[in-house]
């Protein structure tokens, strides 16, 4: 008996943590816009709610299985209808639109037949994801969301957010609560800082922006940095690849400069560089072979000054020496913290080249064709 039961018990809890992965988000205006009511459970009355015969769009996310119905009378009577995973831009195809009073997720042995589903969706994509970072560049605490927040202060992140990751699809943000205030639609993308919106430290609502919607060229954010997403598409199996090899790029070469004090020796018919132009050259490329780090500077300044008094000697031989400034260049490696590493992994014997911000372990999860995946 009490094999049964924990069985039993075994059973149940796997029903239930597969339901939980399963939600149905309604939107109050077609194309997904408008004010959200999102639930992984059965609601018998939207009115509790405050969304009563206000849906007018649809999105059921989970596996292909996890159905929905929803009916236009509270406790899932009147017209019902039944939604599979996928995008609905309009309840109005099925008759539904500005009717919805009920839901209630079907079992998944349950059979259903052909006359109650809704018209097909919309195939699902991949969720739409925004990530902020409390520091410009990705850094300090991070807040995620895949769906609409109206209030960052329910999270404690309220104007907190410096820099952002968007993945998916486009996201708007706003500078006040409920989508209201200064807001920028945010491409896919890396924002590694607010301040050229106009919005660090500013954010406190955003929200997705449907995949029909028509936005002004003015609305968008200056374009941000490509970013590739990774995140898993549905059940698809992933594998582990072996890294062959990983090298830090710091950055761009910068170009480093500095000011000389070349003498120029001078006969009466006309200027002719004496010893003292050579001793400069010669000082300064001893300086930038000796210097290291930071130092670098600091050794090439001090090479080019001690060549300058060996050439100042070879030229004094009675001939009138002038002083003149000259500005002298050189290109160096940037220091620092690696901007991304360049990072090569073999699959099924196929070489494959990525670059990562942050630096790998010795395997990389792909999938069947060797695309990185988180």
């Amino acid at each position: 008996m009490h094999i049964i039961t924990r069985h039993t018990l075994a059973l149940a809890a796997t029903l239930i943590a597969a339901q939980a992965s399963a939600e149905v988000n309604f939107y109050e205006h077609d194309n997904f816009q408008g004010r959200t009511f999102t639930t992984q459970r059965q609601i018998g009355n939207f009115e509790r709610f405050g969304f009563n015969d206000r849906a007018s769009s649809v999105v059921v996310n989970g596996e292909r299985w996890e159905r929905w119905e929803v009916c236009e009378d509270v406790r899932f009577r009147g017209r019902c209808v039944v939604l599979r995973p996928g995008q609905y831009a309009s309840l109005g195809q099925m008759g539904l639109n500005d009717r919805v009073s009920s839901v209630r997720p079907v079992a998944r042995n349950m059979r259903v037949g052909d006359n109650r589903y809704a018209p097909a969706p919309m195939p699902p994509a991949v969720a739409s994801q925004v990530i902020f970072y409390e520091r410009e560049n990705f850094e300090g605490r991070s807040f995620a969301a895949e769906r609409p927040v109206d209030d960052f202060g329910r999270f404690g992140f309220n104007d907190r957010a410096s820099s952002v990751v968007v993945l998916g699809g486009p996201w708007e943000a706003c500078t006040d609560n409920a989508f209201a205030g200064r807001c920028a639609v945010l491409r896919p993308g890396r924002y590694a800082s607010l301040a050229a919106m106009g919005m660090n430290d500013r954010v406190s609502s955003v929200r997705q922006v449907g995949p029909q919607v028509r936005v002004e060229e003015q609305r968008y954010a200056p374009p941000p940095v490509a970013v590739y997403d990774n995140r898993r598409r549905g059940d698809e199996r992933t594998f582990e690849a072996d890294v062959t090899s990983v090298r830090a790029v710091v950055g761009p070469v910068e170009q480093r400069c500095w000011m000389e004090q070349e003498q120029v020796s001078q006969n009466s018919g006309g200027s002719n560089p004496g010893g003292a132009v050579v001793g400069a050259l010669i000082g300064g490329i001893l300086g930038h072979q000796v210097g290291g780090g930071t130092g670098k500077d600091i050794a090439t300044a001090g090479g080019a000054v001690a060549g300058a008094v060996v050439g100042s000697r070879m030229g004094a031989n009675g001939q009138q020496v002038q002083t003149q400034n000259v500005q002298r260049c050189t290109n160096v490696a940037a220091q620092g913290r690696p901007e991304y590493w360049d990072v090569t992994y073999s699959f099924r014997g196929t070489e494959h080249r990525i670059q990562m911000t942050t630096r790998p372990g010795p395997t990389i999860t792909v999938n069947g064709q060797g695309e990185p995946r988180a």
